[in-house]
């Protein structure tokens, strides 16, 4: 039992006004933290206590897996050489240099030292699998650091990796995390989502993202009852029909003037279609990995899709093979489309795609003009990529550019007027859309990540020389696995979940990881037997083993209870003046409701609603 008067507890009135998010701004005034920097807090008594609450509880679902370790959060620069990471990182790496000059940099995340330790100690197919964990601080240079917890500069992580002889043993690592992951967040009481995901800057084959909505959220993420569930950079849905346009004269594409109409709402208003029935390009130059000590070559990617659609851009540099997309300069839509923007369209882009880019740097264009294009990169060969998206498969009679100023086609059919280099899915889904899987309507919303699990493959063992001895004495590559949780996101996604059923200026913490599971109120310590019989109750709900904090303070009740409140603490008994009728108030803030229950009841009822 812990009594409030001998604690540090420094609740405020008011959230500071830098504060944004629901989380933040209840931290603050909970007392829970305090900022030192932009991104980096300090976790006080109560913060601290639901950190460890949290922490413990990742370790004895991960325990069931995997072994703990614990690596250092300084490293050497060669060890992310040997993996490509050191450029690869760029600006959000902190890097340093000791007294000798030795470049290094802290760790965002451990891949690279874990394999450091598995290629020096696995030599046999009979060690494996391993799963190796650790819980430890990680760092970021967040360009932009907001939203209290969410989007911090230093940060707790639980980062484990798997070691596996084949995929198949890849596959139940996956599978093991995966439930383990389900137990952790359910103990945790979150809400959460699984969804399909991209690997991103880790690489690897398949990922999953675990999410929670939240209007806090910065990630996109789309899902059906029929339990189809996608962050928006992997997401698709079935199209619903769209009715062709008639085609007009001999059914070939139709130039039509359409001066200063560059616009597609200006566009469907003057041929009076729907943006559906319009073909939109949009082009990019994107950025592709460079071999070490060379200029990473640029490669022109051009999409189409329906005008009402948007590119999404995680999708079109996978299918690309970029990294990295920026919008092509007006010398560059010339150059590889033929056209000035606004009037661009797939007639004829086969000729430029063909002759246009490698003729148009060899006959003297001004290549400084061209951001990022230089001779080196003509001389390889800018082979421009056409991709058009699946929702254009089967069209007839569309309207799009011509890629002459004021001008447009309309009876554009894809197939017959023009062939894109691949057909995929490219664009961001809607929301209402249906899932691709039940048919169902889709929910589009913000979510929080608060886990995110990954088939790494090969990426870091084999550039790394991991190696081990198979069942038949020969030399081969461990597949790996990497799986995050991210300790804090768990405690700020509780909190808005909580705060957004409550307007935002309330919450109560799932009692697995609030500070304390109940707080035990005397309204009036000026009169013995309240607190008599505050004492008596908190430390019966002590012995019992529940986790008790007692608020003797000489405060006034008002106080004390908004106090009780900030803390987000899920239960409050309260020891007031109907004690002389020999009940107690229990508040469950959880359900929302205030019960009077008998003084002799108060530890059974608790227990009750915390299931021991």
């Amino acid at each position: 039992m812990h009594r409030w008067s001998k604690l540090f507890i420094p609740t405020l009135r008011e959230a500071p006004s830098d504060a944004e998010v629901a989380s933040h701004k209840l931290l603050l005034r909970a007392g829970y933290v305090r900022q030192l920097g932009a991104g980096i807090y300090s976790y006080l008594f109560l913060g601290q206590r639901s950190v460890n609450k949290i922490v413990a509880i990742i370790r004895q679902e991960m325990d069931t897996i995997g072994q703990e370790f614990l690596l250092p959060t300084i490293h050497p620069r060669e060890v992310w050489e040997e993996s490509g990471r050191w450029t690869g990182m760029g600006d959000n790496m902190f890097r340093l240099k000791d007294r000798k000059g030795a470049e290094l940099c802290l760790g965002m995340t451990h891949e690279e030292v874990m394999t450091t330790i598995a290629r020096s100690e696995l030599r046999s197919y009979k060690q494996l699998p391993q799963i190796w964990y650790q819980i430890q601080t990680k760092f970021r240079d967040e360009p932009r650091p907001k939203s209290g917890l969410l989007r911090v500069r230093q940060f707790i992580m639980k980062d484990s990796y798997s070691f596996d002889i084949d995929e198949a043993g890849l596959d139940l690592s996956y599978n093991l995390h995966d439930a383990a992951y389900r137990r952790i967040f359910d103990r945790c009481g979150l809400e959460y989502v699984a969804v399909e995901a991209d690997s991103g800057a880790m690489g690897g084959s398949q990922s999953q993202e675990f999410m929670v909505y939240t209007d806090a959220g910065e990630d996109l993420i789309a899902s059906s009852t029929s339990g189809y569930a996608a962050n928006l950079e992997k997401a698709t849905s079935a199209l619903t029909p769209v009715i062709d346009l008639e085609p007009t004269g001999d059914g070939l594409p139709e130039l039509v003037l359409t001066p200063g109409l560059g616009a597609i709402s200006d566009v469907t208003a003057f041929f009076g279609i729907h943006a559906s029935q319009d073909i939109k390009c949009v082009a990019f130059m994107g950025t592709r990995t460079a071999q070490p000590g060379t200029t990473e070559p640029l490669r022109p990617v051009v999409a189409f899709l329906r005008g009402d659609h948007f590119v999404n851009e995680t999708k079109l540099n996978a299918l690309a093979g970029t990294t990295e997309l920026r919008p092509m300069l007006p010398e560059e839509l010339q150059l590889f489309i033929g056209g000035p923007a606004g009037f661009l369209g797939p007639v004829g882009i086969a000729e430029v795609m063909t002759h246009g880019s490698l003729n148009g740097l060899n006959s003297g264009k001004p290549l400084d003009k061209l951001k990022g294009v230089s001779r080196e990169n003509a001389s390889e060969g800018l082979k421009t990529i056409v991709v058009m998206d699946k929702g254009l498969e089967g069209r007839a009679n569309l309207v799009g550019g011509a890629n002459k100023l004021d001008y447009h086609f309309r009876n554009i059919t894809p197939g017959r007027d023009f062939t894109p280099t691949l057909t995929a899915d490219l664009r961001n889904i809607l929301e209402g859309e249906l899932d691709p899987i039940g048919n169902l309507p889709l929910r589009l919303g913000k979510a929080v990540e608060i886990g995110h699990i990954f088939k790494l493959g090969y990426k870091y063992s084999k550039s790394m020389g991991a190696t081990v001895l198979n069942r038949d004495g020969k030399e081969v590559t461990p597949i790996m696995g990497s799986y995050g949780i991210g300790v804090e996101r768990i405690l700020t996604a509780a909190i808005e979940t909580s705060a957004a059923k409550n307007g935002g200026e309330a919450y109560a913490l799932p009692a697995s990881i609030a500070p304390f599971q109940v707080i035990v109120t005397v309204t009036n310590i000026k009169e013995p037997a309240l607190v008599e019989a505050g004492e008596k109750i908190a430390a019966d709900l002590a012995a019992a083993g529940l986790d008790v904090l007692l608020d003797d303070r000489d405060e006034r009740a008002g106080v004390k209870f908004k106090d009780a409140d900030l803390t987000g603490v899920p239960y409050r008994i309260a020891v007031g003046k109907k004690l002389s009728e020999g009940q107690v108030e229990l508040l469950d803030r959880l359900q929302n409701q205030t019960l009077d229950i008998p003084v002799e009841a108060a530890v059974q009822t608790l227990r009750n609603l915390l299931g021991k």
